[in-house]
């Protein structure tokens, strides 16, 4: 192990980072804003108490809630001399810490006894909802159980308590509790064989370890013993059930620093409280108690933004807010973008993305974040279209999203018969109506979401068959297969993720897309005074990513020619300027873009009845407007159009162009 160095330990710290790191052996709590250099100041920390002898390496365990914030900071401490070859230090999630010492206690505490890890609870989810009498081809339904088994266990609610529990109706539950109750039950049941042996989920993991150390005094003396220090990041983070296994480390001793900041509490979804950060002083009259508010990841004018909304915060927890002070030089002030639709949103945050790659933004360092993971399809259609490589963060990919998957599945089973009677378009639709597809959207949150994805699965087959018209069922489904093999491949590139995946990330620009009520905040999460509060926190957290560049939009309607209902991000009233309040819509295109649009349609039919083929198979609606709207001279310039691939530019991309071109000096002339 490398010598550590005073001076290294305390170099470039701010002064509250450094009375953070000199803080004495004991409990200590460090209220970190975002961009503040918490990690720096806790691994600063445990190496200042490492050199000055009041614990030796091998003593402290640090905790984190993610595998690469503990790679992180076991990488820091390697720089600083405290960890790597021949150091015994241990930075590990709350997960890896518990599965190491299960595995070590297990043969004192169950005997011979075996267990073994799950990697999902949704098989055995599955088969309790299925004892239940549930329709368990319901998958949304079973991942849906599964996560409120999963808030259960992290609120140390069994199933016996769990329907007094749920009784206040703050919960948003996807049956009746009583059903829950009983699924649940029957699924703790499943998890023990008939020769005693145990089947863990990751809850238990935390649970099991924990009941080790309070059961038996020679485990918990062996555990203590070995660690005498222990470091918690993300303490705003912690659940019910994680607290109880550091209480059971810590055993009555107060040498623990954690690290937190209450405005960054997003996942009170999965049982994390902020409370224990709000109690910690409580707890310990006698602890350290330092404020990081310096920011060094955002320039002013992101910073001044992010204050503003978290400003205007309610509740216990706005009690603790930090107010940040940009440490950066100033930047462009952030932009605020109303659309009169979605798909014009879509075309604009594509049209910013450009802009930033012209100007000499870094892809890897732009983001476009989103409420919930579906809206990422539109803007993987879109970069696609474009050419611009990005990567899905903290989601699957739209082909390996688990209805779309079943349908590929679904039709390579059925390309592998006998050729249908019937056009391979039609095949398809027949073959996807069981899995959600219709005509028209259907009722229902989880049946529209289903429907969306059969439907986008349908357009894409279109587009494959506009490109090879002649192209049979068995061809069509293996350009399918094809397509979701290569897409989304590229490693760098745009990111892509929801506002929760980009917690601890940051770029050097980020788009923040959908800011219209319903959306942020999210309709069904905003029943409740603190619901409502934890949505503001969640688009503080967004704001936040940014070092630079901020763009936030949002869209006065769901489509085209829809009435312009949505209003503009509550969050946002007197931060957006005075021109966008409201959410008042772009007017949309007018002049050439109506001509050519006309023009397009009318192309589109006529082709479709010469070749006999759906006019939705030459080319999208979608498509159509797109290309009235941006009016492309050039091949180029085709190929930015969502849906106009290589292919379907070799065979009609002529054309399409001579359309343009002929009505847009029409129009222009008119």
């Amino acid at each position: 192990m490398t010598a550590i160095s005073g001076s290294r330990i305390r170099d470039g710290l701010d002064p509250q980072q450094l009375e953070a790191v000199l803080a004495p052996r004991g409990p200590v709590c460090v209220l970190a804003g975002a961009g503040t250099g918490k990690t720096r100041t806790i691994t600063r920390r445990i190496a200042a108490l490492v050199e000055s002898g009041q614990v030796n390496p091998g003593q402290v365990l640090a905790v984190t809630f993610t595998s690469r914030a503990a790679a992180e900071m076991r990488e820091r401490l390697a720089a600083l001399g405290v960890a790597g070859p021949g150091s015994q230090i241990s930075a590990l999630t709350f997960h890896a810490a518990a599965l190491r010492q299960l595995r070590y206690f297990w043969p004192q505490v169950y005997g011979s006894a075996r267990w073994q890890l799950m990697d999902t609870k949704f098989p055995m989810v599955r088969r309790a909802a299925r004892e239940a009498g549930l329709d368990t081809a319901d998958r949304e339904l079973v991942r849906d159980l599964a996560a409120e088994i999963e808030w259960a266990k992290s609120s140390l609610i069994d199933p016996s308590a769990y329907v007094e529990r749920t009784r206040d109706g703050t919960r948003d539950l996807p049956l009746r509790a009583e059903m829950i109750a009983e699924v649940f039950r029957a699924y703790e049941q499943g998890k023990t064989d008939p020769a005693g042996d145990f089947l863990l989920d990751f809850e238990d993991l935390i649970g099991f370890t924990t009941l080790a150390l309070d059961s038996d005094p020679a485990i918990a003396e062996e555990f203590r013993t070995r660690y005498r220090s222990f470091v918690v990041d993300e303490y705003q983070d912690v659940t019910p059930l994680q607290q109880g296994l550091l209480q059971a480390w810590l055993g009555g001793r107060d040498d623990l620093t954690v690290v937190g900041d209450a405005n960054q509490t997003i996942y009170s979804f999965t049982a994390a409280t902020p409370d224990y950060l709000l109690d910690f002083t409580r707890v310990y009259p006698e602890a350290t108690l330092v404020r990081l508010e310096r920011d060094y990841r955002s320039t002013p004018q992101v910073v001044a933004l992010a204050n503003a909304v978290i400003g205007k915060a309610v509740g216990r927890v706005a009690g603790t807010r930090l107010e940040l002070i940009g440490m950066r030089p100033d930047g462009p002030e952030p932009v605020f973008a109303p659309y009169p639709d979605e798909n014009s949103e879509v075309v604009g945050v594509v049209a910013e993305i450009k802009r930033l790659l012209r100007a000499g933004v870094a892809p890897g360092e732009i983001a476009v974040l989103y409420r919930i993971n579906a809206a990422s399809e539109a803007y993987e259609e879109a970069l696609s279209a474009a050419g611009i490589d990005y990567r899905v963060r903290g989601d699957r990919g739209f082909f390996e999203r688990p209805q779309v998957a079943a349908a590929l599945r679904r039709l390579t089973a059925l390309a592998d018969g006998p050729p249908p009677e019937m056009s391979a378009a039609a095949a398809v639709r027949k073959a996807l109506t069981p899995l959600g597809y219709a005509q028209t959207e259907p009722p229902g949150a989880q049946a529209k979401v289903n429907w969306q994805q059969m439907t986008r699965l349908v357009e894409l087959a279109d587009e494959l068959l506009a490109a090879r018209p002649a192209a049979g069922f068995a061809e069509l489904v293996a350009a399918l297969t094809a397509r979701a093999r290569t897409e989304g491949e590229s490693d760098g590139g745009i990111t892509l993720a929801s506002f929760h995946a980009a917690k601890g990330l940051e770029w050097d620009a980020v788009l923040l897309t959908g800011l219209h009520e319903g959306s942020v905040p999210l309709g069904r999460a905003s029943g409740t005074p603190a619901e409502l509060e934890e949505e503001r926190r969640l688009l503080y957290v967004g704001i936040t990513r940014a070092r630079v560049h901020l763009h936030l939009s949002w869209s006065a309607a769901r489509s085209e020619g829809r009435p312009a209902t949505r209003r503009r991000s509550r969050f946002l009233d007197g931060l957006a300027p005075a021109e966008t309040a409201g959410g008042a819509p772009v007017p949309p295109p007018t002049g050439p873009d109506r001509a050519v649009h006309a023009a397009l349609q009318e192309w589109r039919a006529d082709y479709a009845a010469a070749h006999n083929i759906a006019e939705p198979n030459v080319c999208s609606g979608n498509a159509l407007k797109q290309l009235a709207r941006a009016l492309p001279a050039t091949r180029e310039e085709l190929a930015r159009i969502s849906g106009m691939n290589a292919e379907r530019i070799e065979m009609l991309g002529e054309q399409i162009l001579a359309v343009i071109a002929e009505n847009r000096e029409t129009a222009g002339q008119k």
